[in-house]
């Protein structure tokens, strides 16, 4: 039997991607994706079982913020947000994407999609998301882990770290890099998203592999784990159904109050659903 996603569940992470006409995407992205637009996303959330969602807005738009805002919008409430923010940003911009359904900023490190944003400005951005009550989203590579321990730890605000860190499954449990996103897990300011699976996975569909480590994230911090599918999958080995990794769901979390929890519970909770 497929898995059926509770009332209220939630995609916390989940793309919008044009149409390129309306929202060009950026000259200098790393990537330029096929068309995902905000109909495609909605058909493929009512055909799953999912009322809500969080956009995650993605690098080939760069900062500007008008497809993730223009999609919260017509959601009518069922979407949140995240941003990719420039130093040009002022509190205007600020309280208008906060307003529209924005949540956090994301900084992306991952070397193929141009590595590590300037220090500085991820500095300052920590100061001015603290006073709104945001959240960071931090897109890394696993060996950042390792790197920038320290700096994570120090942050003052909630920081959610997407896909599982993107460890590779064929260097275990005991690799550095996920022993130290477990050890964050004690940090109240530390949450995970257990997406990500085809991103995790050495052996391919169906990415049973990438389970141990979602379990793993889950028992070290039950509150603070959040899922998505991470649609329409940009630059991946394999491309995933999306259907497929919705029944992955319940190996990882085979519990139906633990489904709840991160299905429903944490996202609303960080969101403000």
């Amino acid at each position: 039997m497929p898995f059926k996603p509770p009332p209220f569940a939630c995609d916390a992470h989940c793309h919008v991607f044009g149409p390129a006409a309306k929202f060009p995407y950026d000259p200098k992205a790393a990537y330029v994706p096929q068309d995902a637009p905000f109909e495609a996303l909605a058909k493929l959330h009512s055909d799953l079982g999912f009322e809500r969602a969080v956009i995650v807005h993605a690098s080939c738009h760069g900062s500007d913020m008008r497809v993730t805002l223009d999609a919260i919008r017509r959601s009518g409430g069922r979407y949140r947000g995240t941003a990719i923010i420039d130093p040009s940003f002022a509190d205007r911009q600020f309280q208008q994407m906060h307003d529209g359904g924005i949540r956090g900023v994301r900084f992306n490190f991952v070397r193929h999609l141009g590595g590590r944003p300037d220090m500085a400005f991820f500095r300052r951005t920590v100061q001015r998301i603290q006073e709104l009550g945001w959240h960071l989203i931090l897109h890394l590579d696993a060996d950042d882990l390792v790197e920038l321990e320290s700096t994570f730890r120090k942050l003052p605000v909630p920081f959610v770290i997407d896909h599982m860190g993107r460890v590779k499954a064929a260097a275990g449990l005991a690799q550095p890099p996920f022993k130290i996103l477990l050890s964050f897990m004690n940090s109240e300011n530390a949450w995970v998203k257990i997406c990500g699976a085809e991103r995790v996975s050495s052996e391919g569909p169906p990415f049973t592999d990438a389970v141990p480590f979602a379990r793993a994230l889950i028992e070290a911090a039950p509150d603070r784990v959040l899922w998505g599918t991470d649609w329409p999958h940009p630059n991946v080995k394999w491309m995933p159904d999306d259907a497929a990794l919705v029944d992955l769901f319940p190996l990882m979390a085979p519990a139906p109050e633990m489904q709840y929890k991160i299905l429903v519970t944490n996202p609303a909770r960080l969101y403000g659903f």
